[in-house]
């Protein structure tokens, strides 16, 4: 069961349309609007709490505690997170940035819950 605990949120601009990135991670872009995160591995901001549907609109994005993400392939509990190319949490490679640690794990396409890490590492 994946649950959200106290989370710290920035409210930033959407760069799109972000209404099918809900609980994915997002990357800030150099116009200071956020969009999801297109290459595995990569870094990122956050992850997208709520659905914003245009550009412009209010993006809410945890950067800090226990947020919810989708998986992107089966994940365990305990594991060290990255981004796969669609935003979704799968297992840290070596080399690439650790977004966060798995509290809760899960199968492809599943609600996990992750402890965001504020201070990105490589595995």
């Amino acid at each position: 069961m994946s649950t959200k605990q106290k989370c710290e949120v920035i409210t930033l601009p959407a760069g799109g349309d972000l209404s099918s990135a809900q609980f994915t991670f997002v990357e800030l872009a150099s116009d200071g609007q956020v969009d999801q995160v297109a290459s595995a591995g990569g870094d990122a901001v956050g992850i997208l709490q709520n659905n914003p549907a245009a550009a412009g609109r209010a993006a809410e994005v945890a950067y800090s505690g226990i947020a919810k993400v989708v998986a992107g392939a089966t994940v365990a509990a305990g594991a060290r997170v990255q981004s796969d190319a669609s935003g979704r949490a799968i297992a840290a490679a070596s080399g690439d940035i650790v977004l966060g640690r798995a509290i809760s794990g899960g199968a492809v396409g599943e609600v996990i819950s992750v402890l965001l890490i504020s201070t990105h590492v490589t595995a």
